[in-house]
């Protein structure tokens, strides 16, 4: 996990480097590598450690009822999600009462995307970019195009892989409901300048300037999809300047899930559509259904997992520290990956300043589906294609076809980084 991006936290009094990550106990903790592949899949889905599929199963196997009070097995499901909330909390720097949970983080947009458009109409501007995934990009468009609204696009540059901001600046007007920015790229891994972004969206129109209609202009929402960037780095909403943040457990050791984080007072101006009978105080009022108690529990593991990976007095502080540990550990492999490939002639598009350990390239003469294949019967997983961000791959000249995508994620060490270059020399 790199943390390639100034967060905005206090910076910590001086101290001694964290020690290096023990990637060997690590490596023991996850099941799945008992297979003998090499991972290299992770920006699509991380292997998952003992402690979390522990944890779903101890759910599943105690006493377990819809939320409530009366009974043990009531208890128990009112605590998990309580717990869970609390984890995200602290994983994405939030008010515990502005976590909701959705199936994933691309429910979670398209649910809010529509709640949010009963707001817009003819007139008014959404801005997307082609870095992002279609997640962040297709709920936004279909929302606006229901609405009458305009949607501008903020486009990056091919050869750095570089969020084009003046662009972004430019697309700002005082008619801008929202603004949907990746947190980091999941096809490239560049990680924009959030708090430039921040600075210019609130500088447009910006918080607290008003209601819809009647003169006056809502506040422009800015809204990060963190799926990949959470992955990577410590998180923090307020710090990113960011109104919404998303996420996806699975990205970073846990379950299948999304996870979205907002400021509880913002949350309470939105009126989603829902059940009847169901409960209408924030944030329950957002999820639609009974929620998965099971995945709750391994999202709250994986929290801990990882902040276990760390030290200090709180969670959260165990959290900054493993973030620092995990960056040492990733920047090590990723010097050695990014120099083997440049020896074999590969072409890497990854070239932003500030970017998480994900690396997408092609070998000249080989198209990339061959080469992922070839991988796979080397027991090297490392997939290609597009991987939903679409809209990037076509305007790096990829088309829909994509290149091959290297992912790092903690469990990763040398031995695999080796085995993937050698994997590929036996191809050249």
């Amino acid at each position: 996990m790199t943390s390639t991006v100034d967060t905005g936290r206090a910076a910590a009094p001086a101290s001694s480097p964290a020690p290096p990550l023990d990637v060997v106990s690590l490596r023991a903790d996850v099941p799945a590598l008992a297979s003998g592949l090499a991972f290299f899949d992770s920006p699509g889905g991380t292997q998952t450690p003992s402690p979390v599929i522990e944890a779903i199963a101890a759910a599943l196997t105690a006493p377990l009822a819809n939320r409530g009070h009366d009974n043990p097995a009531q208890r128990n499901a009112d605590q998990i999600v309580v717990d869970a909330r609390a984890a995200m909390a602290d994983y994405l720097g939030n008010d515990a009462a502005g976590i909701v949970f959705g199936r994933s983080a691309t429910q979670l947009t398209l649910e809010f995307a529509r709640t949010l458009a009963r707001d817009w109409g003819p007139g008014d501007e959404v801005v997307v970019t082609r870095l992002d995934h279609d997640g962040n990009i297709r709920p936004w468009v279909l929302a606006a195009e229901r609405v009458g609204a305009t949607v501008r696009w903020v486009d990056f540059d091919p050869a750095t892989a570089e969020l084009d901001l003046d662009q972004l600046e430019a697309s700002l007007t005082s008619r801008t409901r929202l603004v949907a920015v990746t947190g980091a790229s999941n096809l490239l891994g560049t990680i924009p300048d959030h708090a430039r972004i921040a600075s210019l969206i609130h500088g447009a129109g910006g918080p607290g300037a008003g209601g819809h209609g009647g003169g006056c202009r809502a506040r422009t929402v800015f809204w990060v999809d963190a799926v990949h960037l959470a992955a990577h780095v410590r998180v923090d909403r307020a710090a990113l300047g960011a109104d919404v943040v998303v996420c996806s457990p699975y990205k970073f050791g846990g379950p299948h899930l999304g996870a979205l984080a907002a400021d509880p007072a913002w949350l309470e101006q939105l009126r989603p559509d829902k059940l009847l009978p169901s409960s209408d105080t924030v944030p329950e009022r957002f999820e639609l259904g009974t929620l998965p108690y099971e995945l709750l529990a391994g999202t709250t593991a994986a929290v801990d997992y990882l902040a276990g990976l760390g030290a200090g007095e709180d969670r959260a502080d165990r959290l900054t520290s493993a973030f620092e540990r995990l960056h040492l550990q990733e920047q090590q492999l990723l010097t050695r990956l990014e120099n083997g490939l440049r020896a074999l002639g590969a072409v890497l598009y990854s070239a932003a300043s500030r970017r998480t350990s994900t690396v997408l390239f092609d070998l000249p003469g080989r198209p990339a589906g061959e080469v992922s294949l070839a991988l796979a019967a080397q027991g090297v997983n490392a997939p290609a294609g597009s991987f939903y961000a679409l809209e990037a791959s076509r305007h790096l000249g990829l088309g829909d076809d994509g290149a091959v995508r290297v992912g790092l994620a903690p469990y990763n060490d040398l031995d695999d980084v080796d085995r993937l270059l050698g994997a590929l020399r036996n191809l050249r």
